[in-house]
């Protein structure tokens, strides 16, 4: 049955299907091994920060935690609280500044980290009464160019506050989203989505902890499950074949099965089921009484 040659040609058939669906299987594999290669990173390499990210752009994967530096000055007054902010393994506050660069772009800066929130409060107050004589190009008179050095993170989403937790004002996260809502005087100017911890800290601030980013090495398991489901419908291509021959053999021998019953109900004699009187060379010429 399975020799003839339109099995034989089934057959050819699954084997190729089978294969194609190998192929597949092969290619998402690589895929998923591919997605967890660990791309080396010069993230302490003090990069400029237009090289790295655009204002009113995405953030990219490579651009997070990358060192940056960019000139500019900073908006005494726009200076925020974050609180929940831990460093190391001690929570406490972070103070976030309104940053412009020399482009006019604007970034916000966490500025220094704090454990008790009245240090935090009066380093804060400090910064907003700051007031600089030098001048920068398109910079109120009263700001001094800085140079700003530290590592750039991504923004993060706003979040609600617990009322009923105290300050129905208080912030927990650095949103650019949000702050810009909090900055004297922003109307429509350039915005980066993201924000950079200082190097430095302020006056009456500790240094921020900000470790160097640790990419983790690992596999793509959607495209393992795919490879998976490939490597299945291989098998089951073949099987499908195996079970089209099964089905036909199955159904030749219940219609011989079948033939064989209708010639007996039809009455047709069996050589073996006949009486041997009836075969026996004196009775077959036997004279009739």
């Amino acid at each position: 049955m399975m020799v003839r040659p339109r099995w034989v040609l089934a057959l050819l058939l699954a084997l190729a299907i089978a294969a194609a669906f190998a192929v597949l299987g092969h290619w998402q594999l690589e895929r998923a091994i591919a997605s967890g290669v660990v791309v080396e990173r010069t993230t302490e390499l003090v990069t400029p920060l237009t090289e790295v990210v655009q204002p009113d752009g995405p953030v990219t994967q490579i651009a997070t935690g990358q060192m940056v530096t960019t000139g500019g000055y900073y908006v005494a007054g726009d200076e925020e609280l974050i609180g929940q902010r831990f460093n190391g393994e001690t929570l406490g506050y972070w103070v976030v500044s309104h940053f412009v660069t020399a482009d006019g772009s604007s970034i916000a800066v966490a500025r220094g980290w704090a454990e008790d929130e009245g240090d935090a409060r009066a380093a804060l107050a400090a910064l907003s009464s700051a007031a600089d004589t030098a001048t920068l190009d398109g910079a109120p008179d009263n700001y001094a160019p800085t140079t700003l050095t530290g590592r750039f993170l991504p923004g993060e989403a706003p979040e609600l506050p617990d009322k009923e937790a105290g300050d129905p004002y208080a912030m927990n996260t650095v949103s650019p989203a949000a702050l810009i809502n909090l900055w004297a005087d922003f109307t429509d100017q350039s915005v980066y989505f993201g924000y950079i911890v200082d190097a430095e800290a302020a006056t009456g601030l500790a240094v921020i902890d900000s470790p160097i980013p640790v990419v983790e090495k690992e596999l793509n398991w959607l495209n393992i499950f795919y490879a998976i489901e490939w490597a299945v419908f291989a098998g089951f291509a073949v099987y499908i074949w195996y079970r089209l021959v099964r089905d036909a053999v199955e159904r030749e021998e219940e219609d011989a099965a079948e033939a064989a019953a209708a010639a007996a109900a039809a009455g047709e004699p069996d050589v073996d089921d006949a009486p041997r009187s009836a075969l026996h060379p004196a009775n077959a010429h036997a004279p009739a009484p």
